[in-house]
This record gives C-alpha cells, structure tokens and sequence, in this order.
C-alpha cells in the first residue's frame, strides 16, 4: 500500500508544479514562452560544465594540479563559462 500512496504524493507534486507553470505562463504567449524556457535549459547547461569543472579544479589532480578554482582564466582556458556563484542553478 505505501508504494501506491507514494505514487499519488508524486502525481499531487506533478500538478502542483503544472499548476504553477500556468499561472507564471498567465498571460505570455507560447511563442515568447519558449525564449524563456531556452534560457533555463542553458543555464543549467553552462551551470552543470561549470560545478563539474570547478570540482576537478577543487581536487586538483592531474592536469589541473596547482590550479585555482576562483580563477575565471581557468574556466576560458577549458571553454567553459564561468557561473558566478549566486547564479548557479543550484542557488536558484
């Protein structure tokens, strides 16, 4: 019986979130929507690059060996966005 009551708490969440998508989607148009929503999924994108190189760069082992994590050079030097901080999708 749990397993099926988890399944209905997942399903709730689901339209809770749907719900709130709606109501910031209210009165844009789908069109103008998707610019919205492509800006988010790069986010994440450069966000994921940058946490996997900036963990690498913590170890600092192998290549990256006396690198500096908070250097912004280290991150054009590997083609990666750097992310500040309060911009991380995980701060968001």
């Amino acid at each position: 019986m749990p397993k099926t009551k988890k399944a209905e708490q997942e399903e709730s969440l689901e339209k809770k979130l749907w719900k709130a998508a709606d109501k910031l989607r209210k009165n844009i148009d789908a069109a103008e929507y998707k610019h919205i929503v492509l800006g988010l999924i790069f986010l994440k994108y450069i966000s994921d690059a940058f946490e996997e190189l900036y963990q690498n760069l913590l170890k600092g082992e192998g290549e990256f060996e006396g690198a500096d994590a908070e250097d912004k050079n280290e991150y054009i030097a590997e083609k990666v966005f750097y992310v500040p901080p309060s911009a991380c999708w995980k701060w968001i």
